[in-house]
């Protein structure tokens, strides 16, 4: 079995197709892999930390105003037709699986157009510009949320959710709350807003600090890189005082740290919502508003109608509410039991194993 992945630009693209790559090399170990990636996403950083062939394709996407960059785009994107050709050529894959990005849209067309078995994979409730328009061209396309079928092609589209959450599924608990100065055996609330932080979850955090400080469960907050300085001088010495919160730049082992916690407060991205749902956890997402179609806060409604989460727009967060929603849910144990009820029943937990059969259905 020979596939080629192709996805870029953001994690969410990525770390779906690394858990299926990893999901297919245990099930089927003499399989091989090659991945096509943007010149400039952030897929560079992540691939070469992996065994997986990588190659990439200068792209990039269309400026939403007139713009003379636009004609080079569309310069680029038949370029990368052209360039994808031979790379498919070369590599003759069996299936081609696109997992959103502007170079999966070169990619899975010209795939396409040479008549290889294609898949595009979409883990938003909303699809963005790529795969609306590959949607026409593939074979197939799998959805996260059942909110998305609304926008393909009824009989080529299957619901098999995101390869995160059966990746997430198989991490056991630990005392990896140690690693940050916090108790095993208490309720504990994780607090981030991505990689890069979020501005606004850490204005509220900061200034609710006072007021979790005097609370039963204890605070694990990843304030962002390049936040954490500046919040290390507004909260100053006083920080020691804080025994049950912990404030860190970064949390390297996310997933770890999720399954050991008992609520979780962010954005509400498509690989964080995999990640959560598939452990069962219950969370309040606060949906970034920078985000094309407003796709993070189509994610949220679809998760709060089902009663796995509450929701906090962006431009309504404060510390008061903050404080007030996370009382809501950490003083009452049955509520809480309830979300993550909720959350568990919306997280697909064989998604990878889905993703898998539909291939199987194609080659």
């Amino acid at each position: 079995m020979k596939v080629l992945v192709t996805g870029g630009g953001t994690g969410g693209h990525i770390y779906p197709a690394l858990a299926f790559v990893k999901y297919v090399k245990e099930k089927v170990p003499t399989a091989s892999f090659l991945y096509v990636g943007a010149t400039r996403g952030l897929e560079n950083k992540i691939l070469p930390q992996t065994d997986i062939p990588f190659k990439t394709l200068e792209i990039q996407g269309f400026k939403r105003s007139l713009s003379f960059e636009n004609v080079k785009t569309i310069q680029l994107f038949f370029k990368s037709i052209r360039e994808a050709k031979k790379i498919l050529r070369e590599f003759q894959p069996d299936v081609v699986i696109g997992t959103g990005g502007y170079v999966s849209g070169a990619v899975v067309y010209a795939a396409a157009k040479m008549n290889i078995p294609t898949i595009v994979h979409e883990q938003n409730s909303v699809p963005g510009m790529t795969n609306k328009f590959l949607a026409r061209y593939v074979d197939k396309v799998a959805i996260a949320f059942e909110d998305a079928a609304q926008f393909f092609p009824k009989q080529k589209t299957v619901l098999i959710g995101n390869p995160r959450a059966q990746e997430v599924g198989a991490v056991e608990k630990s005392d990896i709350l140690k690693k940050y100065n916090l108790k095993t055996d208490k309720k504990t609330v994780l607090i981030f807003g991505g990689s890069q932080g979020a501005l606004k979850i850490n204005q509220a955090v900061v200034a609710a600090i006072p007021a979790f400080s005097t609370k039963e469960y204890q605070i694990l907050y990843a304030s962002g890189e390049r936040y954490y300085q500046e919040i290390e001088e507004t909260i100053g010495m006083t920080k020691d005082a804080f025994s049950n919160i912990s404030i860190q730049p970064y949390i390297n082992q996310m997933t770890e740290v999720m399954v050991n916690c008992d609520l979780l407060i962010g954005r509400a991205g498509a690989t964080s919502i995999a990640e959560f749902t598939g452990l069962g956890l219950p969370a309040i997402l606060i949906p970034s508003p920078y985000v094309t179609n407003d796709h993070q806060t189509k994610n949220a409604e679809s998760l709060v109608h089902a009663g796995a989460v509450k929701m906090i727009r962006d431009n309504e967060l404060t510390a008061d509410n903050l404080v007030t929603a996370v009382d809501e849910i950490m003083s009452n144990e049955a509520l809480r039991n309830q979300m993550a009820k909720a959350s568990k029943e919306q997280g697909i937990t064989d998604a990878s194993e889905r993703l898998f059969q539909l291939v199987s259905t194609l080659i």
